[in-house]
């Protein structure tokens, strides 16, 4: 088994995927029980996962999203959606407009790091037509779509991009 720091450089966005190897239940399971395990302001979980298996709901999700074809080609889609209303509950104006959006977003991370460690790889999309993605998924009015993670086996060696270095992004004071 990797560590935490092999499973974080061996993450990759890929685009093309095994189309002919399923994703097993026990490790779609495994995924969405480390994304539920991501912390949350308040332990609140102010998000939804919606996964979709779905041939022709991925294809709909794929043309939502500029029409990114990987997206209906992977085995199993995951949508991570806010809940701001559940945050606002507790927290107010700041609940809803960040806190929601992080815990969505940290758990969306929890669930790719997962699906590395599983064997498999994923992309994260963030451009979508979100009233779109709402109505293909029936989502609730209070559900904002954030992410749509593609899982699956690779079909590709992913290339690796160039990361800045320490010094451009990290500042010590």
């Amino acid at each position: 088994m990797w560590d935490f720091f092999e499973t974080v450089r061996h993450r990759h966005s890929i685009r093309k995927y095994q189309t002919d190897t399923p994703v097993e239940a026990e490790k779609l399971n495994a995924i969405l029980e480390t994304a539920c395990a991501a912390p949350s302001a308040g332990d609140l979980q102010a998000y939804h996962i919606t996964v979709v298996r779905n041939e022709q709901i991925r294809k709909q999700l794929a043309e939502a999203a500029s029409r990114q074809q990987f997206i209906a080609e992977a085995p199993v889609v995951l949508v991570f959606s806010a809940e701001p209303v559940r945050s606002a509950e507790h927290f107010g104006e700041r609940g809803a407009n960040i806190y929601a959006l992080q815990d969505t977003t940290i758990a969306a991370t929890y669930a790719q790091l997962a699906v590395v460690a599983a064997g498999m790889a994923s992309t994260w999309v963030g451009d979508f037509d979100e009233q779109r993605v709402r109505e293909i998924l029936g989502l609730e009015a209070d559900q904002i779509p954030l992410s749509i993670l593609s899982i699956g086996y690779p079909a590709e060696v992913a290339e690796l991009s160039p990361r800045r270095h320490l010094d451009e992004i990290v500042s010590w004071r």
